[in-house]
């Protein structure tokens, strides 16, 4: 099989469970080298499916080399240990990161259904401590190591939260400020031939997800949207279908010209023309035929032809109120 990333080395935050595995297990898979982090190192330790041990594991089943450093991301000098690590072990070269750290998916469920005013102050660091601040830090590493290489790619994973009100407000705040970081670090970053972007991924099929909701009728409330979790769920992504957009993604020729942009996996998938793992095009919540059958209008999405999307230009200012 191919090895589009024999020789790269990338590093892969938050790689336990759920995407971030997901992305570790399609770079290993493509022959890179890639080093994970996250706090739950073996398995039960947490009360929550995966481990890095176990991440690791797969990726080398898969015939790739991974190596776990256990690292808790809400502090600095353990942040900072990782990457002196790879600087040390790989003289210096670093290739991808992926900034998909977050440790605050228990703490939001757990208050789902409290008003942000009724919520501790302190939330707001349980979530955008991990979720933001971290992702700066390890930018500002990755990028010592990537601007004297002159090359390099940088992945935020965000969410259409930072557009419209998505999980709570905490959420949609930061995921905003990381597609932001995203597009202010790009603009320092792109004579040094270091891309940065942001990838939304849409609902994707996590470990957390099947354990936690397990009623398919139950509502999910995205923006001024209500669907159910089958709705949402039917035809949603795997946990590697954001890997495999990131591998596609680093062998453009032409990479940095996407950098500063706001990537979705699905538009990804069809420029790239890739799959999801198990044959199947998640769908895409950009394509008009899509959002009629969400809404129930089947027989009306039959008559759509399928390449009809909502533009960009339109979707932005429409979540917006100017």
């Amino acid at each position: 099989m191919a090895k589009p990333l024999k020789g790269k080395v990338c590093l892969v935050t938050g790689a336990t469970r759920g995407i971030g595995k997901g992305i570790a297990l399609q770079l290993g898979g493509a022959g890179a080298t890639v080093y994970i982090t996250g706090r739950t190192l073996r398995a039960n330790e947490g009360s929550i499916r995966g481990s890095l041990e176990e991440t690791a594991k797969e990726v080398a089943e898969r015939g790739g080399n991974c190596i776990p450093i256990q690292c808790d991301h809400a502090h600095e000098t353990e942040v900072e240990a990782v990457f002196e690590r790879i600087k040390r072990e790989q003289n210096g070269r670093l290739d991808i990161l992926v900034n998909n750290a977050f440790s605050a998916v228990h703490a939001i469920t757990q208050v789902s259904q409290v008003p942000f005013w009724e919520q501790p102050i302190q939330m707001w660091d349980e979530v955008n401590n991990v979720g933001l601040r971290n992702h700066y830090v390890c930018i500002v590493h990755a990028a010592k190591l990537m601007v004297p290489a002159k090359q390099g790619l940088i992945v935020n994973i965000s969410s259409i939260g930072a557009i419209r009100y998505h999980v709570n407000v905490l959420y949609g705040v930061g995921k905003a400020a990381v597609d932001k970081m995203a597009f202010d670090c790009a603009h320092e970053l792109k004579e040094h031939n270091v891309t940065v972007v942001s990838l939304w991924p849409g609902a994707v099929r996590t470990e957390y997800v099947e354990d936690t909701f397990t009623d398919p009728d139950m509502i999910w409330d995205i923006g001024d949207v209500k669907v159910t979790q089958r709705e949402l769920f039917s035809n949603g992504e795997s946990t590697e279908f954001s890997g495999k957009a990131i591998v596609a993604l680093f062998n453009d020729p032409n990479l940095l010209k996407k950098s500063g942009r706001i990537l979705w996996t699905v538009e990804l998938a069809e420029e790239y023309q890739f799959v999801d793992v198990d044959g199947r095009s998640p769908a895409n919540f950009r394509r008009v035929r899509t959002l009629l059958k969400m809404y129930g209008h089947t027989w009306l999405a039959a008559l759509v032809p399928s390449c009809i999307k909502i533009p960009f230009s339109i979707l932005a200012v429409g979540m917006h109120r100017f």
